[in-house]
């Protein structure tokens, strides 16, 4: 039995907590799911009690449809994801191992659903929360800028920071950061990686997005783990080890 007065969350005693967990709906709009995001997962901390609200999300997210059962997911994806970490320092990949190996084949029968068909955003949400159960670091956060289409990231040589853009707007990277509004004086292209030349995780996702039926998705894939030139002093970076060099541990 979990003593939710000796727990804590962002306010303070997670003595509340218990009755928010009551009132999870299926509905995202629903007041609850900020309410929870603000207390157990505050501007990407966690706390004591965000790891003790894993067995119930873990249950909503069984008890819901696939369609149903995003939000408990997002929220426990971030949870486990997190590296603003309480003081304790408990992994809950190890102390929560049995409510995340739940959650991630929970996570996966989400993907099936064929409702994502047309959903794209969702999609990439449920992908980048299967890889924060799968532990997989950064990734699991950062794999959203496919939903953005831009990742705003520092060259290593100069620190100016560049907008590396890879979508409906174009593939280039730019220090004009008003460029959805204007074309940017100066840009320089992205260079891709070549579908046949990703490895490890890169390969891995770029297979399982063309799989389940996203070839636009996999085709910005590859500039996420292509190269750029910064519009500044125009050295060239890998853009996916600035992603995690700036997001990283």
């Amino acid at each position: 039995m979990t003593d939710w007065s000796q727990l804590s969350h962002a306010y303070g005693t997670a003595q509340d907590i218990p009755a928010l967990l009551d009132t999870m709906s299926p509905d995202p709009h629903d007041s609850c799911w900020s309410d929870l995001w603000s207390a157990l997962c505050h501007q990407g901390a966690v706390f004591s009690a965000s790891y003790a609200a894993l067995p119930a999300l873990a249950d909503a997210a069984r008890r819901w449809s696939p369609s149903e059962r995003r939000q408990p997911l997002y929220l426990a994806g971030a949870i486990v994801a997190s590296i603003d970490r309480p003081d304790d320092g408990e992994d809950p990949y190890m102390s929560r191992s049995a409510e995340i190996a739940a959650m991630r084949e929970l996570t996966e029968e989400a993907l099936r659903d064929p409702g994502l068909a047309e959903d794209l955003r969702n999609y990439v949400s449920l992908l980048g929360t299967l890889l924060s159960f799968e532990g997989v670091e950064v990734w699991g956060e950062q794999i959203d800028g496919l939903n953005g289409e831009e990742y705003e990231l520092p060259c290593a040589a100069c620190e100016t920071e560049n907008s590396i853009v890879f979508g409906e707007h174009g593939y280039f990277s730019t220090t004009d950061h008003l460029y959805m509004l204007r074309t940017p004086a100066k840009q320089f292209p992205l260079q891709p990686r070549d579908p046949s030349a990703l490895q490890g995780l890169a390969g891995r996702l770029h297979e399982r997005i063309l799989a389940d039926g996203h070839p636009d998705l996999a085709h910005k894939l590859t500039y996420v783990f292509g190269t750029a030139q910064c519009a500044e002093c125009t050295t060239p970076f890998d853009i996916a080890e600035a992603v995690v060099a700036r997001w990283g541990a």
